[in-house]
């Protein structure tokens, strides 16, 4: 199971949210790429990246720190969610370095595009399903829609999406834990891999999750917990890896 560390572009700058919430972000970093550094130094093998302004604009606004990121760091497998909704954008982002783009509102709206993009880049693309009590939620979580989360994976499950990115809203940002029982679900409800994210707070969430993983976890996405120092990432990937 990978542990991988989040960067959420905000302005320029690395933030975090609560629960989705741009007007509750805290600000952590206005240097992203040195934010990088640090998490590659520590030993990450993926980075995960959020275009904030991007998921509420409908299009990339922080793109050019993302291009930053993956040119300083080439070898370094990086997937990048928020504002994904066209394949000139997709296009753009795979010329850039970037290894997957994750397709959240785009993918709800209009499921057929996931497997357009799945098509046109094969191997790249990971689909971001947020829920909030099993529900999908849309454009930077300010929409809650009536489709369960675990229906739409089975839709997904012949597109040839890479990953699910599997987001509890209620526990995002929040320091209280994986949702372990929902992230399960999600696994099994498709085939396709699941990375778990929200509210990973330290070791006994990696712990609760590797406890799972066989159900089709294979990743898992930290940002508050790693900000604030209660989640080591060189320790977390050493005992994912078996090593601790």
């Amino acid at each position: 199971m990978l542990i991988i560390p989040a960067i959420d572009l905000k302005d320029g700058q690395c933030v975090r949210l609560r629960q989705g919430l741009m007007d509750d972000s805290t600000v952590f970093s206005d240097d992203p790429v040195a934010m990088a550094r640090k998490w590659v130094d520590a030993g990450c093998r993926r980075l995960h990246l959020v275009d904030l302004n991007g998921a509420f604009a409908g299009e990339p606004v922080n793109g050019e720190v993302v291009t930053a990121i993956v040119a300083a760091y080439p070898d370094l497998p990086v997937q990048i969610g928020g504002g994904i909704r066209s394949l000139e954008t997709i296009e753009h982002y795979v010329k850039a370095g970037v290894s997957y783009v994750i397709l959240g509102t785009k993918a709800v709206k209009e499921p057929a595009f996931v497997a357009q993009a799945c098509a046109a880049f094969p191997g790249k693309v990971i689909v971001g399903l947020d829920a909030k009590d099993g529900l999908v939620a849309t454009d930077g979580w300010a929409e809650v829609s009536e489709v369960r989360a675990t229906d739409l994976a089975k839709q997904f499950e012949s597109a040839g999406v890479s990953a699910i990115v599997y987001t509890d809203i209620a526990r995002d940002g929040m320091m209280q834990g994986v949702n372990v029982e929902a992230t399960v679900a999600m696994a099994q409800a498709s085939s396709i891999p699941v990375i778990a994210s929200g509210g990973i707070t330290n070791l006994d969430d990696i712990k609760g999750l590797l406890a799972v993983a066989d159900q089709g976890i294979c990743g898992a996405i930290t940002g508050r917990a790693i900000y604030e120092g209660t989640l080591d990432v060189a320790e977390a990937q050493r005992l994912c890896d078996g090593d601790a």
